[in-house]
């Protein structure tokens, strides 16, 4: 009995020990989660509202439609005899601009090399008395006057682009503007992939300078608004419906929403067909963190940001339009605007 009444009093002994281990280590723990949620607080609390100013203007706006492609040759070819035999002579030198139906080049046999287009002389190959086999190249003659870029349209802008429509092409390499239009397409797609290309060509009239090979871009305007009210995009907000608004400052100096409607883009500036008039002065709503980004951090893995009351550069008390604020935080909404894609 005295045995078993010993080793009972000596396991109660380890439970107890075990017990308050246990409460140490949860208190230590109720500590650490407490200095943890107070130093996430603070971080979360490093963040004040701000407003950036931006003043609508009266203003021309377009979009356009843009594509890479490169200048090609229209008109080139090469001549080349038709037997073996002797050059006999040679009426033309590299360099030469020649007319369609001149004489380029006689050969013994009675052959003559006349030319079938506008062109120049890009290379002589042969000169007079000179050996020549059946098939050999004699002279190349390429207009370099008149060429033509292709460009390869995807299928979600193909139905953008038609004949007809006139097209700017700049040349890469020098920034020299040509003005065309698009003269045929393709409409049988070129690609096998997942997306669906289509070949649109131009031709263009060539300044001196340009060579066939260089990259150029290839303009297309779509929409233009001409004297309209525009606005910096970064000023407009969308509330939980996509409705565009911006901030503006009532009669008792605080902010109120007020609601815009939003015609052509190019991606930075947007048209404002309705609810601003030139001249006015709109705020929207920034987040300025003010400490390191890991406030940034904790407050994007803990829930809504806290704001410091009183901030903002304009003063201005961000009260009244807190529920909306928080509705568009919550739901969401992607900006868009009427045109289409620069």
């Amino acid at each position: 009995m005295e045995e078993t009444a010993k080793h009972s009093r000596k396991r109660n002994g380890k439970w107890k020990k075990r017990i308050r281990k246990g409460i140490i280590l949860f208190v230590i723990l109720l500590l650490l989660a407490g200095t943890v949620m107070l130093f996430i607080d603070k971080l979360k609390a490093e963040y004040t509202i701000t407003y950036d100013s931006y003043t609508a203007s009266m203003g021309t706006i377009s979009n356009s439609l843009s594509f890479s492609g490169s200048l090609q040759l229209i008109d080139n070819a090469t001549y080349t005899a038709s037997s073996s035999g002797t050059v006999r002579s040679v009426y033309a030198a590299a360099g030469d601009q020649v007319k369609e139906g001149d004489i380029l080049m006689r050969m013994a046999n009675g052959q003559a090399i006349t030319a079938e287009f506008d062109g120049r002389i890009n290379q002589l190959y042969v000169g007079a008395n000179d050996k020549v086999a059946a098939g050999d190249s004699l002279i190349q003659v390429a207009d370099f006057d008149q060429m033509q870029v292709s460009i390869r349209v995807d299928e979600y802008d193909i139905s953008h682009v038609s004949v007809g429509q006139s097209c700017r092409i700049t040349a890469t390499a020098t920034e020299i503007e040509m003005d065309s239009e698009i003269a045929g397409i393709n409409y049988i797609s070129s690609s096998a992939g997942s997306v669906a290309y289509y070949t649109a060509t131009a031709y263009v009239d060539v300044p001196q300078g340009l060579y066939p090979g260089m990259q150029v871009t290839v303009t297309i305007p779509q929409e233009e608004a001409e004297n309209v009210v525009i606005l910096k995009m970064d000023a407009l907000s969308f509330d939980a419906a996509n409705q565009a608004y911006v901030y503006m400052e009532n009669s008792e100096g605080t902010l109120e929403p007020v609601y815009v409607t939003t015609g052509v883009s190019n991606g930075n500036y947007v048209e404002i067909t309705g609810g601003l008039s030139a001249n006015d002065v709109v705020y929207v709503e920034t987040e300025e963190e003010t400490e390191s980004g890991i406030a940034s951090l904790f407050s994007s893995m803990f829930g809504k940001q806290q704001f410091n009351n009183g901030g903002g550069r304009n003063n201005f008390d961000p009260s009244q339009m807190q529920n909306m604020r928080q509705q568009r935080n919550t739901e969401g909404g992607t900006p868009s605007f009427g045109g289409g894609r620069q």
